[in-house]
């Protein structure tokens, strides 16, 4: 979800790229669904912890609760018993760039202006998951204002409804059908309005959405957990350039784009850190796909050690396969707090090495005296992973050899992950056995992309890896590349 408006953030504060936002969906009549939404939400926190939302419809009209903080921090039982009705969408966000406020929490809501021509006004409500990179184009295009949405899911929106008040006689899907091939970009959307439930995926299929059966219903979501947790049965993964309409009657599939624009990719980081170990993509559960990388990576780099320890969570499958592939024993040396989720934003190194000191604890008994394998999913900016190796040695590692299940991460992501231009990350800048000097390892290795896209189980399935080769599957305006090569490098 990419801000339109100026660009406020601090440098990253954080080790791994991080992702937009998820996005779920409901529809099953003669149901109220609102703690559905509230569940599939929850199994969708971390792909955003900034803002959450719900929108609800009983067929009448369109009931939107939204706030800054954690689902369990938004919604309780007074505001869910408010939202009724058998039909919802629900949004957790993540902000990639600019601002991180209220009225950019989604779902966003709109309602079509009073034409005569129109039996009734229109309401709907959208919720988007991915970054547009034809913004201000669109903005242009349409002849709106700047400050007339302040975020490209909010573009999308008012896109829609211009279309509507220009039609009268169109529908929410009619709308869409002319609206989604003027996107460029990543996105996968739900929308409603008073009868219908919809999802939307790019022609590329950046970020995930797939599609899940309740007994008398269907739902939407970006992870199979949030079907899970619903009781949902799991139907299939949305194509890549499909709209999704769910009624009545049931699901029923409409091809905006043209099939030569139909092209595959989605974020392979999904399979290295960013969806849940136990979601599963392209027909694989990640949680063995992670495993696989370890295995993969201890063939490519082995080293002689006495303990092989992942860095919690997001390292530790990674680890494992490592250890069993190499034979070396496998244990733990970092403790993670629970409760702290990102670290704070802050101006100095000092300051970032106490926020890693907030976040991990190393177990001294396990650590003093030993020669370490620690595997992690990847490096980005580089001061986390440096004051980590510090606190190991601190903890009396004799020798800390770092391992990372991914290969360098060289560029920027405009397709909906927060990482910062390209000055801020550290292997655009420096070469391996520099980053390790910098670090302070006594050896470094990274998986090889081959091996990477093996381990995933399915090597021949269309991926993005734009962050590691820089060939970016959609075109990228000469603003936005050189907005992300901007910034002092890495030192």
């Amino acid at each position: 979800m990419r801000h339109v408006g100026p660009d406020d953030r601090s440098a990253l504060d954080h080790e791994s790229p991080r992702e937009a936002c998820g996005v779920f969906g409901v529809f099953a009549p003669s149901s109220q669904v609102a703690h559905l939404t509230y569940d599939g939400l929850y199994a969708l926190q971390h792909r955003g912890q900034e803002s959450a939302g719900m929108a609800t419809t009983d067929g009448a009209g369109v009931m939107v609760v939204k706030d800054m903080g954690l689902v369990t921090n938004v919604f309780n039982e007074y505001k869910l018993a408010g939202l009724q009705g058998h039909l919802a969408i629900g949004h957790t966000r993540y902000s990639t760039t600019g601002t991180s406020t209220w009225h950019n929490a989604q779902p966003v809501y709109r309602v079509t202006s009073k034409n005569p021509e129109r039996f009734q006004p229109l309401e709907f409500a959208l919720g988007h998951n991915g970054n547009l990179t034809n913004t201000e184009s669109l903005l242009a295009d349409a002849g709106m204002l700047p400050g007339t949405a302040t975020s490209d899911s909010d573009v999308i929106a008012e896109l829609l409804v211009r279309y509507l008040d220009a039609h009268p006689e169109a529908d929410l899907v009619e709308a869409l059908v002319e609206v989604l091939p003027t996107l460029q970009g990543a996105f996968s959307l739900v929308l409603l309005d008073n009868e219908r439930l919809i999802g939307v995926r790019d022609p590329h299929g950046f970020r995930p959405l797939c599609l899940g059966k309740l007994d008398q219903g269907w739902v939407l979501a970006s992870e199979t957990p949030a079907l899970d947790i619903t009781g949902a049965h799991f139907v299939r993964e949305m194509d890549p350039g499909e709209l999704l309409v769910i009624d009545h009657d049931g699901p029923k599939t409409v091809r905006p784009w043209p099939e030569k624009l139909v092209d595959p990719k989605l974020c392979l980081f999904e399979f290295v850190y960013l969806a849940r170990p136990d979601s599963r993509l392209y027909g694989q559960e990640l949680h063995g796909a992670r495993i696989r990388m370890g295995e993969l990576l201890a063939e490519q780099a082995p080293v002689d050690a006495d303990m092989v320890m992942g860095v919690p969570d997001s390292g530790l499958p990674a680890a494992e396969g490592y250890a069993r592939q190499s034979g070396i024993r496998y244990g733990h040396g970092l403790v993670k707090n629970r409760y702290i989720g990102r670290t704070f934003i802050v101006p100095d190194q000092a300051q970032r090495t106490q926020g890693v000191r907030r976040k991990l604890n190393p177990l001294h008994g396990a650590i003093t005296g030993q020669r370490l394998i620690v595997v992690d999913d990847s490096i980005v900016r580089g001061t986390t992973t440096r004051a980590m190796v510090k606190m190991l040695r601190e903890a009396g590692a004799t020798e800390v050899h770092l391992r990372i299940s991914s290969p360098p991460y060289r560029w920027p992501c405009y397709y909906g992950l927060d990482t910062g231009t390209r000055a801020e990350l550290i292997a655009a800048n420096l070469e391996v056995l520099e980053i390790q000097e910098y670090l302070g390892a006594d050896s470094l290795a990274y998986l090889h992309l081959d091996s990477l896209k093996k381990a995933t189980g399915a090597p021949g399935a269309g991926f993005c890896d734009a962050c590691l080769t820089g060939d970016y599957p959609a075109d990228i305006p000469v603003v936005l590349r050189r907005e992300a090569e901007a910034g002092s490098p890495v030192a």
